[in-house]
Formats: C-alpha cells, sequence, structure tokens
C-alpha cells in the first residue's frame, strides 16, 4: 500500500493512455468495447456519461441514449462536441441528471478512488445503472503486477479487487446487478501471441472464470422511498350544548335556573303585597 501511496496518478494516466496504442493495449481495449456494448444494449434513457482516463479511448458509442457525455483530465485543442474537461472525483454536473454511469479504469488511476464512486453516485438518477470496469488484482495481470520491478503504466494502477468495491457499492445504496471478468490472456507483447492465445479467452468465459484481467461491474441505484409520518389525531371530546331546564354542570343552565328562581321569587313579593 505504500507503493501506492507514491505514484503520482496524474503523471500516470498519459502512459496509460500511450499504452493502449501498443499491440496488447489495442487488443485489451477491442475487448472492452465488445463486452461494454453487451452489458448495456438494454439499457436506454436520456444521458449517458463515461469517466474515462482520457478522451481518446470512447467507449458505448453505440448505446441507445439521447445524449452521450464523455469526460477527460485534460484539454486539448482537438476535443470533440460532448466532451467535458473535469477530474473524476469531481463531476460538474447535477445531481440525479444522468441515466448511466461508466467509470473505464477511472478507480485504478485516481489519487481519491472512493471520491470518484461517490460523484458518480451523486449525478446518477434514482434506478439508473453503473458500470465499472477495472483491473482485477487475482489475475494473471495482478500477478504481473506484483513481479513488476518498472511501475509504468497499467501496472502502477491501483487494481481494486471486484468485492472491495461491491463493499463501497453496497454503502452507497447500489444493488449490485453482475460481476464478470474478461481477457484470460496473458500480458504478452506480441501480436501473434496474443492472437493464438485468443481460445483462453471463450474457455474461461464459458466457465465462468473469476481470473479475467479486468471485471465488469454493473449496479443500479437503489434510494430508499421516504417514509411519511402520519399524524396521530386526538380523539375529539363531546361537545356538551346547554339546554334550558335541562339538568347539566354548564354554566349558561345555572344563569337560566337563577333567572327562573328570581322570577319566581319576585311573583311571590308581588302576592303577598296585594293580600295586604
Amino acid at each position: 500500500m505504500a507503493r501506492d501511496t507514491a505514484v503520482d496518478y496524474t503523471a500516470q494516466r498519459d502512459a496509460f493512455e500511450a499504452w493502449f496504442q501498443s499491440p496488447l493495449g489495442r487488443v485489451l481495449l477491442a475487448d472492452q468495447r465488445r463486452h461494454l456494448d453487451n452489458a448495456v444494449a438494454a439499457m436506454a434513457g436520456a444521458h449517458q456519461l463515461l469517466v474515462a482516463v482520457s478522451h481518446r479511448l470512447p467507449l458505448a458509442s453505440s448505446s441507445d441514449f439521447s445524449k452521450r457525455v464523455l469526460t477527460t483530465p485534460y484539454w486539448c485543442r482537438e476535443l470533440a462536441e460532448g466532451v467535458v474537461v473535469c477530474d473524476a472525483d469531481e463531476l460538474p454536473f447535477p445531481s440525479d441528471s444522468m441515466d448511466l454511469v461508466i467509470l473505464h479504469h477511472s478507480l485504478d488511476f485516481s489519487d481519491q478512488p472512493h471520491q470518484v464512486v461517490r460523484e458518480a453516485a451523486r449525478v446518477l438518477r434514482s434506478s439508473g445503472s453503473l458500470v465499472v470496469i477495472g483491473f482485477n488484482p487475482f489475475s494473471i495481470w495482478g500477478t504481473r503486477k506484483l513481479v513488476s520491478r518498472r511501475r509504468q503504466a497499467p501496472w502502477s494502477g491501483r487494481f481494486i479487487s471486484a468485492n472491495r468495491l461491491e463493499d463501497w457499492l453496497s454503502l452507497l445504496q447500489f444493488s449490485v446487478e453482475s460481476t464478470d471478468t474478461h481477457f484470460f490472456r496473458p500480458p504478452l507483447a506480441g501480436a501473434g501471441a496474443l492472437h493464438r492465445l485468443a481460445g483462453l479467452d471463450r474457455l474461461g468465459e464459458r466457465l465462468h472464470l473469476p481470473a479475467g484481467a479486468y471485471y465488469c461491474i454493473r449496479a443500479e441505484k437503489r434510494m430508499p422511498a421516504a417514509r411519511v409520518r402520519r399524524l396521530r389525531w386526538r380523539q375529539p371530546k363531546p361537545v356538551v350544548l346547554p339546554v334550558a331546564g335541562a339538568m347539566g354542570s354548564t354554566g349558561l343552565s345555572r344563569r337560566d335556573r337563577q333567572a327562573s328562581r328570581k322570577h319566581t321569587l319576585c311573583q311571590d313579593t308581588h302576592s303577598r303585597y296585594q293580600e295586604q
């Protein structure tokens, strides 16, 4: 872990982009594009966001979304329309504005991978989909990273495990729909050797082996429904209406009885006066 903290991930992103131009990088990127297209084929919506390490590595360009946005950490003159320059851990988009967010090795080359996931969760709407592509440490590629003396891309990446990432997503109220690993060929430099070993990919896919070079995690954002507190109304008390002459304890009834007794007393006094 101490070795990872000493890595300058900002500088390594440039080297990682250049590595994708190598024979191994081109074969890996083509495999990722194929599996990502299959993963998002059934998805549709208004806004798709691809958080990539470079604008020169587009993915899911044929998905059925009305607007596709790509982020890149660097500005250059040849930026196409729909490309936004920003860091992966600080996305300049409103909350709950995206239907699909794709993180393409954004966690492998970030100083704050936790914040990258939190930002993706923030901009994603409820029931939206998140797809994460990252290097699998439990693979031949992970072993190559451990024994590598030259800390260059892609071996300088973090290689965060899929289980660890699933824990992060669970804390952010995501439901993991699927976790698959792909590309079972060793990291060889020659294009001819990679082509001859293509059968390893078919074998690993058929057996669902968890030892592919990279994983593809698809998760759905699950926001719990807001709990509505029901007001507890007090039982209404009965209202006693005053009735003249009725027995009761209301103030109006007592005044009526007092007035009646006073009237009777006056009549008795008047009668005794006439008799005298």
